[in-house]
């Protein structure tokens, strides 16, 4: 038997992405694996092993995700009639095509027209925050046991496919989303048009936020799924929640001044977020040093911080263990000892989660917590997680 060479092997590799292209571009036409194996040069049994290995689907599944996904797109936008609307994606039977419809997506094209279907994916672990707030779940969303902890320790088995947390454009990323079959993708940070051109073809609706500050986030997710309604009473209810959770925490602080810390190594940091900004100084209003009017992320010595001397510290600390180390040291020094927080027992230690999130779910979580540091008073009926404590309480 003839085997083929490295050179021969790389050649069927090009052709194969050429002839996966030409689908994509005629998924529209009669095609069939005969004509397929003709153009790409292989016997049709060979063809069809190859195009597989080097895809991970079958050609004909791949050419059946372009037409449904079409379809979709069309149900979703037009007023065609399904006959048109089968012509248009490749098939010249619309009763095979509405059988093949309902088979991949799980209703027929009539059903899938006339409810509002919203079987959403994200790359974005904020948009998943975002979409919890307004009831749903998404069906593709980037899980990470030690990333996003919250979201995978409370959801990892209601989220059905897990997305990589870094690589939003990996292979492995393109195969999953398209395994949970998505009707609108929603992107917080800017796409590729790769990326963009590669959803449309398979039929999913993109949606790209652009609002920076998380209640404009919310109302635009809120928008692009019909969910005002349920947009409008999380941010009511998170008002109220602010209102009384000001009034208990002055109580306690009064005109006290608080200054957000980072540490990592040996090495301090003035730091502040978009979300610490927004909780603490914009809705609770807490006072923040001079230097802490605004975001920032400013090194800091240890004799600076005993200038400015401020009545509470917020810590946040990277968990290494060199960070680890050095806070444990800095205890012992005799200018740490003389911070005014120090003497009064005012230092809280903040987790990274929800800390680092951008999210309407974080910044609720952020004024739970926050109740609590400063008052001792709990404001769920349950356990929540707080400071790596995890709960069955689900927000």
């Amino acid at each position: 038997m003839k085997t083929e060479s490295a050179t021969d092997m790389m050649t069927t590799q090009i052709s194969l992405k050429d002839i996966r292209n030409y689908i994509a571009k005629n998924h529209h036409q009669p095609l069939t694996i005969d004509h397929l194996a003709f153009i790409s040069g292989l016997s049709p049994s060979y063809f069809g092993e190859a195009f597989k290995k080097a895809f991970g689907q079958s050609a004909t599944d791949y050419l059946t995700e372009l037409r449904i996904g079409h379809a979709k797109q069309l149900l979703r936008d037009t007023d065609l009639l399904f006959r048109d609307i089968a012509r248009k994606v490749g098939y010249s039977d619309e009763f095979y095509f509405s059988r093949k419809f309902k088979k991949e997506v799980g209703v027929s094209p009539s059903s899938y027209s006339k409810i509002a279907r919203q079987r959403i994916s994200t790359f974005s672990v904020s948009t998943t925050g975002n979409l919890l707030a307004l009831g749903l779940i998404p069906v593709a969303a980037p899980l990470n046991a030690k990333w996003s902890p919250y979201y995978y320790n409370h959801y990892q088995d209601q989220i059905h496919v897990h997305l990589n947390i870094f690589d939003a454009e990996s292979e492995d990323n393109f195969r999953k989303l398209a395994s949970a079959k998505p009707d609108i993708h929603i992107f917080q940070e800017e796409p590729s048009l790769s990326m963009v051109n590669w959803l449309e073809s398979i039929g999913v609706k993109n949606v790209s936020i652009k609002a920076k500050d998380w209640k404009n986030q919310l109302t635009e997710i809120a928008d692009a799924i019909n969910k005002q309604s349920s947009c409008k009473h999380f941010i009511q209810t998170y008002e109220q929640k602010v209102l009384q959770a000001k009034l208990e925490i002055k109580r306690v602080v009064g005109k006290d001044t608080f200054a957000v810390l980072r540490l990592c190594g040996d090495q301090l940091f003035l730091y502040c977020n978009k979300g610490i900004q927004d909780v603490l100084f914009t809705d609770l209003q807490l006072h923040p040093i001079d230097a802490q009017q605004q975001t920032c992320n400013e090194l800091i010595t240890l004799e600076q911080l005993l200038d400015i001397n401020p009545d509470r510290l917020l810590f946040i600390i990277c968990p290494d263990a060199a960070t680890r180390n050095y806070w444990l040291a800095l205890q012992y020094l005799d200018s740490w000892k003389k911070l005014q927080a120090i003497k009064n027992g005012h230092v809280y230690v903040l987790p990274s989660n929800p800390w680092f999130e951008y999210s309407a779910i974080a910044i609720n979580r952020m004024l739970d917590e926050t109740l609590l540091m400063l008052t001792g008073k709990n404001p769920n009926p349950f356990p929540v997680p707080v400071h790596g404590i995890l709960s069955n309480t689900e927000l």
